[in-house]
């Protein structure tokens, strides 16, 4: 159900497994929180069937950038750990995150939430880490769906899925397209696995059950594996109004090789120093337990870089100032040379 009061047979629909009442309230008591993320280019819907929004101004030839995504089976991960208060902003991440690398402003969120029962206290807890998410990266939370569903989901499970509009000046949008040989290759630190290799996880945690109630160097298990996805918006967008930049390539399925091959273009290589980077500990904790080889670990994981910069040689300080600026660690990690094979991503 669209997030505006319904008129439907409620008596009838009750019946049926779906409580439109209780949606009624929930999205009701929701609205001066989603005001929270509310921009001047908001428009208010005259009958309300869906999210209106004008173009910024002070672009002349803007482009509309989209991201859609999920969080993926650390959905799963939640549910077994009764952990609903970030994973919203894991879902708010996975698209904002996108969209930054075009050099994009995030302007607007909207998402899915569906389940076969609707759960006041988690509904409640998920929208929060949204509300959240969406104010870290400036989004405005325009709308989304309530879907409640009976029979589609295990009771006390649910399913979540965004999708993110920005806007780019179509001179500035950043890509592959720029990158040169002798660029710089900036890692910009994740706080831990985002969300991202949660099937494997997940594999590795059912073979031995009582890993969850174990710490890693002095952290609980459950919790710095529920570590929400860092939204890197506020300092992308500092970096690259004072800095030149070439390219972005955020770092989730496929790891650094499957990602930053993306933005390299034919002819050229990604020479990457491996472990020039510092890592979480909980990494080198996944590898030992489930017995990984670097190439499982690089393919599958972050390894401890969420987002990576691609520069000229000369911006490298600057940038690596920007960042840091905002609390996030950065290295360099590699550089851009002539390929020498059919690789676009050499590991050294």
């Amino acid at each position: 159900m669209n997030r505006l009061k319904t008129n439907l047979n409620k008596s009838a629909y009750q019946e049926a497994g779906v409580d439109t009442a209780l949606a009624d309230r929930l999205i009701d008591s929701w609205q001066d929180k989603f005001g929270r993320t509310a921009r001047a280019e908001r428009i208010a819907a005259p009958l309300g069937f869906s999210g209106l929004f004008e173009v910024p101004t002070g672009y002349d030839r803007p482009v509309l950038v989209s991201s859609t995504d999920g969080v993926g089976t650390k959905l799963k991960l939640a549910f077994e750990l009764h952990c609903h208060d970030t994973i919203g902003i894991d879902l708010v991440a996975m698209c904002v995150n996108d969209v930054i690398v075009s050099g994009a402003e995030p302007l607007f969120f909207l998402d899915y939430f569906a389940t076969g029962k609707l759960d006041e206290c988690v509904f409640d807890k998920v929208m929060r880490g949204i509300v959240a998410g969406c104010e870290l990266a400036n989004a405005d939370l325009i709308g989304g769906e309530t879907a409640e569903m009976p029979g589609m989901y295990e009771i006390g499970e649910y399913d979540l899925a965004g999708f993110c509009v920005g806007v780019v000046e179509k001179e500035k949008i950043l890509g592959g397209n720029h990158v040169e040989k002798g660029d710089a290759i900036i890692g910009l630190a994740s706080n831990g696995f985002h969300s991202n290799g949660y099937s494997l996880i997940r594999k590795i945690l059912s073979d031995q059950e009582s890993l969850l109630s174990t710490d890693v160097a002095g952290q609980p298990l459950a919790e710095a594996l529920m570590q929400p996805t860092e939204i890197y918006v506020q300092s992308v967008l500092s970096a690259i109004s004072r800095q030149p930049v070439h390219a972005f390539a955020h770092i989730t399925g496929g790891g650094l090789p499957g990602n930053l091959a993306r933005i390299i273009p034919n002819g050229l290589a990604a020479r990457v120093v491996g472990n020039s980077w510092p890592r979480a500990p909980v990494f080198d904790w996944i590898e030992d337990v489930g017995q990984l080889s670097d190439d499982t670990m690089l393919e599958t994981f972050n390894c401890g870089v969420g987002m990576v910069v691609v520069a000229p040689r000369e911006s490298e300080t600057g940038l690596r100032d920007e960042f840091e600026n905002f609390g996030i660690q950065t290295t360099r990690i590699g550089d851009i040379r002539e390929a020498l094979d059919n690789r676009k991503v050499v590991f050294e």
